[in-house]
């Protein structure tokens, strides 16, 4: 956890019951709306990752690109998203990845890295790992080396960051929520 995780979570919003009964949504439009959370935010990963020589960020459709543009912007290496099917113009790899109900797909340029790159996977949140996990395979099989995954808020009861790091890729989370806070 960040030197300003407790500080973090606390900006969070906790919406009971959204978007069903029984499930505590974590909201971040509050640490977005605030300008001195949001420096907070963005330097708990700076702070973390800037002695590491990465070649790029490579952040997931959508709210990852919130994280993924200013840490790959001060940390001086490039920036790559990682999409939803269908949205990236140019030859792609994809990985798909079970949802809930059904299956999800995640694509990525072709020529985003070289072999060997050393990247960061970012995203907002990690419930049941899936999409990350999706995007670090991915990462990988293109020839990338996945120095973490990192994340905004993990949500470690539902088993996401662990099927993560089962899968042989590091986690780092800024906060965390249990399921009765």
């Amino acid at each position: 956890m960040s030197i300003y995780g407790d500080y973090i979570k606390s900006v969070i919003r906790t919406v009971p019951d959204w978007p069903q009964p029984g499930v505590n949504f974590r909201d971040i439009t509050p640490l977005l709306q605030n300008s001195s959370a949001f420096r907070k935010l963005i330097d708990s990963f700076v702070h973390r990752y800037q002695d590491l020589e990465l070649d790029a960020i490579a952040a997931i459709d959508a709210r990852g690109f919130i994280v993924g543009a200013p840490l790959a912007y001060e940390l001086g290496c490039s920036f790559v998203p990682v999409r939803k099917k269908g949205k990236l113009p140019f030859k792609t790899i994809s990985e798909t990845y079970t949802l809930e109900y059904g299956e999800a797909e995640v694509e990525l340029h072709s020529d985003a890295f070289r072999e060997g790159d050393r990247i960061l996977v970012v995203d907002d949140l990690i419930a049941t790992g899936g999409t990350m996990l999706a995007a670090a395979k991915l990462i990988t099989r293109s020839g990338g080396h996945v120095v973490e995954t990192s994340t905004i808020v993990d949500l470690p009861d539902l088993g996401g960051a662990d099927r993560i790091r089962e899968a042989g890729f590091n986690v780092f989370a800024v906060c965390s929520f249990t399921e009765d806070e």
